[in-house]
């Protein structure tokens, strides 16, 4: 789409917004209902359009994506009232006599930018938490995923009022006509590099932002953990979506007593993973294009591989992988893997290894596999990290009942559930003043009296 049909689009939706049809709540609870009953109704073809540019099955689809997505809307629908509702607050004696509340508002025209990895949910979940608090958007999908791109276009502008929101296909060109824009909101899932130039780009605005990022997510694995299903939920982080998550375990630190035993264990779990050449086909997603499919293998080159690392150009599939001990400066320990190869390194301190990860950027996820909770207690007070688990891994996820978000390198702001409500809302405090007294202490001329008195009351 070329700059002056962007800039077209963007006018119609701030033409739209100023209708102020999406302040009301029966407005917002339409197009929520509406958003759910056209994703069950284009399901299929969800499926089919993930099915073409990530070979994701439909019980992997369903399960880390739509699932999720009908878990989000039914609670928006469900808590929306009471969400939007202004909350009262305790006045202090310099707003007495009245009252003291605090209300949400829309923000206005949204702009919404979306990865490819997981490209229906990471659509769908910010716009309905735009949706749900009263904004109009843009949205972006990614390039990378062109046919499930295609079906959200489609179901958007059949299933959503006219003008409530605008899907904008296209690639690079496309994000800086859209960046250029002054939107009101924008939110962002991507790259850390990335998300540093959306960040430039809104700072020109003023433009608030949630930024959704990526990270060096580590585990660490002790003596204490139960290692058969460590390795096992471990196996389900690291191949789910072939790697390509943003909370994916990307590295695993494993005390030195069980880490032949961890490695044995992953080594069956990623070797039985797959059945035969057929079922892994169907049900292994492929690597996303041609250029990080290169990548990834770029980083095993030298590498001490113990299972897997075999790839199919064809289908752009790479074996799960399993590295042992690579050396720290290796190019596969000092940048964000993506994929389905887990590096397992060995530590003998945890006062060290703790030490060693406070000093890498904060990460998206971690993961503690242990079964001390004195242990666990430690590494959560002591390491900064956006979410993550004890003894599990990505599951932290699946609920839109708490908030999800990275923290410094991994992103800023959280969203799900009412999180998302917040994300997409601006909150204003107002005083509603009675008209029968007033506080003479603020009233000029000041003198020793009224100065004893303020100290007195609002000291």
């Amino acid at each position: 789409m070329r700059q002056e049909e962007i800039q077209k689009t963007y006018q119609a939706a701030k033409d739209f917004f100023a209708t102020k049809q999406t302040l009301t709540l029966e407005f917002r609870q339409e197009s929520l209902a509406a958003l759910e009953k056209a994703i069950k109704r284009y399901e299929k073809e969800l499926y089919g359009a993930l099915k073409q540019d990530l070979n994701k099955s439909e019980h992997e689809a369903y399960v880390t994506e739509l699932s999720l997505l009908y878990d989000e809307l039914r609670l928006a629908q469900k808590k929306l009232k009471s969400w939007a509702r202004p909350k009262r607050v305790k006045p202090t004696l310099a707003q007495l006599p009245g009252s003291v509340r605090v209300q949400a508002e829309p923000y206005g025209v949204a702009l919404i930018m979306s990865p490819w990895n997981y490209p229906v949910l990471l659509t769908l979940n910010p716009l309905l938490g735009a949706i749900a608090a009263g904004n109009v958007c843009l949205v972006k999908p990614s390039a990378y995923s062109p046919a499930t791109s295609s079906v959200l276009a489609r179901l958007i502008h059949e299933s959503l009022p006219a003008g409530l929101a605008y899907v904008i296909e296209g690639g690079r060109e496309e994000n800086s006509s859209l960046l250029d824009l002054p939107f009101d909101y924008i939110f962002f899932t991507g790259s850390p590099g990335v998300g540093r130039l959306v960040m430039e780009k809104a700072s020109r605005h003023l433009t608030p932002v949630t930024l959704e990022l990526g990270g060096r997510s580590p585990v660490i694995v002790d003596e204490t953990a139960d290692i058969a299903k460590t390795a096992r939920r471990l196996t389900f982080g690291k191949l789910t979506n072939a790697g390509q998550t943003c909370i994916a375990p990307n590295h695993v630190f494993v005390q030195r007593t069980v880490a032949e035993e961890l490695k044995d264990n992953l080594v069956e779990n990623f070797q039985h993973s797959f059945p035969n050449e057929a079922y892994y086909r169907a049900y292994y997603p492929q690597i996303i294009n041609e250029k990080h499919y290169q990548r990834l293998l770029n980083l095993l080159e030298g590498q001490n591989i113990v299972v897997g690392g075999k790839a199919n150009a064809a289908t752009l599939q790479i074996e799960p992988t399993i590295v042992m001990e690579p050396l720290p400066d290796a190019p596969l320990m000092q940048e964000e893997i993506f994929g389905p190869i887990l590096p397992l390194v060995i530590y003998d301190d945890l006062v060290e290894l703790l030490d060693r990860i406070r000093k890498e950027p904060k990460p998206l996820a971690l993961y503690y596999f242990t079964s001390r909770k004195d242990l666990a207690r430690r590494v959560l007070s002591e390491v900064s990290f956006g979410g993550g688990c004890i003894n599990d891994c990505l599951v932290h996820i699946a609920t839109p009942y708490a908030p999800f978000g990275g923290v410094g390198n991994s992103g800023m702001g959280n969203y799900h559930g009412e999180a998302s409500f917040r994300a997409f809302s601006h909150y204003k405090t107002v005083v509603h003043k009675a008209w029968q007294a007033d506080v003479e202490l603020r009233y000029h001329p000041f003198d020793a009296k009224k100065l004893k008195w303020a100290k007195r009351l609002l000291g």
